[in-house]
């Protein structure tokens, strides 16, 4: 048991900024790679702070400016650690330079046009669903949302981390961390993020008849965790394999941008689906 809450404890540390100590000291390469198991727990964490949060600026202040600041907080969570992968990644990958070159101005600190313009165009698109779902969503929509969404964002990256090679040169990045993390260690993450989900949407389809703002019962509850995972392993599959065929593999960079990526595009979908209902 002590393994695997080390293990969790781990995942917190990487993802998050919440000051969470180590029951068993310095954090060594094997944990870090079972750690990826609890990569949705750790999302959920982020998810569950953020609905909290966004629960309240909802209450007490309009659409846009509770989107502005729960978008903060929602970044602020992982302290942009994605953001950075996510402008780092543009930085390269539209340099249009060769493969070695384009990995190069990756590991670079500073950051380019495409960096600053992918960043901006990511939380201006975060920003403007947010009001949109805090304007026009019902209360469990917002707080089944916002809990879920990191949660199954993170769940694809262990199976980006097994199913293509890293790029970069044994011990090159953060992302070499996690060598060795496997097929099946892709498949516990994705039974955590199945299991995690199963408990916040019982939670939402019993309580939504209750006053919540959303017929969700437990065939609605099915089918939105079908969208989302398939939603989530489709388009992070291709993401993942567009950007490896451009430079042989994958980075941790890489593996920010396409959290990033992927936390839009679920937040995309369902405000696309609100527009609609």
């Amino acid at each position: 048991m002590l393994v695997w809450v080390e293990s969790l404890v781990a995942a917190l540390q990487f993802l998050t900024r919440l000051p969470v100590p180590s029951p068993g000291g310095q954090t060594s390469e094997r944990e870090f790679r079972r750690s990826v198991v609890f990569f949705p727990a750790a999302g959920l964490v982020i998810g569950l702070g953020t609905a909290g949060i966004g629960a309240l600026l909802r209450w007490g202040l309009p659409p846009w400016p509770a989107a502005v600041l729960l978008a903060a907080v929602w970044i602020g969570w992982s302290g942009a650690l994605h953001l950075d992968g996510l402008m780092d990644t543009a930085d390269g990958l539209l340099s249009h330079r060769s493969r070695e070159r384009m990995l190069e101005i990756m590991k670079d600190s500073r950051v380019g046009a495409m960096g600053v313009l992918a960043g901006s165009l990511s939380v201006l698109l975060r920003v403007a669903l947010l009001a949109s779902l805090l304007q026009d969503g019902g209360t469990a929509w917002l707080l089944g949302a916002l809990a879920l969404i990191p949660a199954w964002s993170r769940a694809f990256l262990p199976a980006a981390i097994a199913g293509w090679p890293y790029a970069r040169a044994a011990g090159g990045g953060l992302g070499g961390l996690f060598r060795g993390v496997s097929a099946r260690h892709a498949a516990a993450a994705f039974a955590v993020a199945t299991a995690l989900s199963a408990a916040i949407l019982a939670v939402l389809a019993a309580w939504a008849p209750a006053g919540a703002g959303l017929p969700l019962g437990w065939a609605q509850a099915a089918l939105a965790y079908g969208v989302a995972a398939g939603f989530t392993y489709a388009a992070g599959s291709l993401l993942a394999a567009a950007i490896a065929r451009k430079l042989g593999g994958l980075t941790g960079d890489v593996y920010g941008a396409i959290n990033e990526l992927l936390e839009l595009g679920l937040l995309l979908l369902l405000v696309a689906v609100l527009y609609h209902y």
